[in-house]
């Protein structure tokens, strides 16, 4: 009897730390997708009802925020200019950071793990400390203004955390391979492209993922780099409808809505990328 009541003690405790564990999670569920909502149930107001009460259902749906919105922040320009942006960033940063993460996990010795710790240490320097020397050398590299430029400083602060995951990652891989392919005749060079690199695609997919999610949502670099409203990129372009003396809030959140999708959509696709390839690089690491 003992027994029998131990095994239905035990079965009840986890069955009751199951239900908490959901209700937590269901919480935290909640608190981050109440502010998403509140910006979809608001967009579709007009101003004065947005004013008197933001948590009211719309009386009338105002759809013709979005063909406003689409309008005043230039949607396509701002949208390519972004789109150009991430696009060098992450190219940058998952070609530097996979040929470096791989040649430091290969090579042993002092100088390679001390070139490691300077990338992990690298990742603990706060942006706002280091934010108006950037933007003095990009004044004298003469890049201030430029997507392109704008583009290479993302690949400089993006590089250290996707290096670490490489190195992780690399390491589950043989290095039987790396000598069947040298004995095969490769260089190190086409060893790297043709057989480790197709081995790292579900890390590539993970740091895609979260370098595209921090570029695309980021405000302040774009706004201290980009001097050209021509240049802005969705975000800056959103941030001109908030006037001087008031605030278009039907437009500014029909803006984010538009700007938020493309980048909801490209996670929707490649989500299941993102817990794998950090827990296999990092435990690994």
């Amino acid at each position: 009897m003992n027994k029998l009541e131990n095994a239905s003690d035990i079965q009840l405790g986890r069955r009751v730390g199951s239900v908490l564990i959901f209700l937590f999670l269901l919480l935290g569920a909640v608190v981050m997708l109440f502010p998403i909502y509140m910006g979809l149930l608001n967009s579709v107001k007009t101003q004065s009802e947005m004013l008197t009460n933001i948590l009211s259902f719309p009386k009338e749906l105002q759809w013709g925020n979005y063909p406003s919105a689409f309008k005043k922040i230039h949607f396509f320009r701002s949208l390519g200019n972004t789109i150009q942006i991430a696009g060098v960033g992450l190219i940058g940063i998952i070609v530097c950071a996979s040929l470096a993460g791989y040649k430091l996990s290969r090579t042993k010795g002092k100088l390679s793990a001390s070139l490691f710790a300077l990338f992990i240490l690298s990742m603990l320097i706060p942006f706002h400390s280091i934010m108006i020397t950037l933007v003095k050398i990009t004044k004298q590299l003469s890049i201030q203004g430029s997507i392109y430029g704008l583009g290479m400083l993302y690949i400089g602060l993006g590089v250290s955390m996707a290096i670490f995951l490489y190195h992780g990652f690399v390491k589950s891989i043989p290095r039987d391979l790396d000598e069947a392919a040298i004995i095969d005749g490769c260089s190190e060079f086409k060893l790297f492209y043709a057989v480790i690199f197709p081995l790292l695609l579900p890390v590539t997919a993970t740091i895609a993922i979260l370098n595209l999610l921090w570029i695309w949502n980021d405000f302040l670099l774009p706004l201290l780099m980009l001097t050209n409203s021509d240049h802005y990129t969705l975000l800056l372009s959103t941030n001109m409808l908030f006037g001087e003396y008031s605030n278009d809030w039907s437009n500014i959140l029909a803006s984010l809505i538009l700007a938020m999708l493309p980048v909801v959509i490209f996670y929707l696709f490649l989500q299941k990328y993102i817990l794998n390839g950090i827990a296999e690089g990092a435990i690994k690491g």
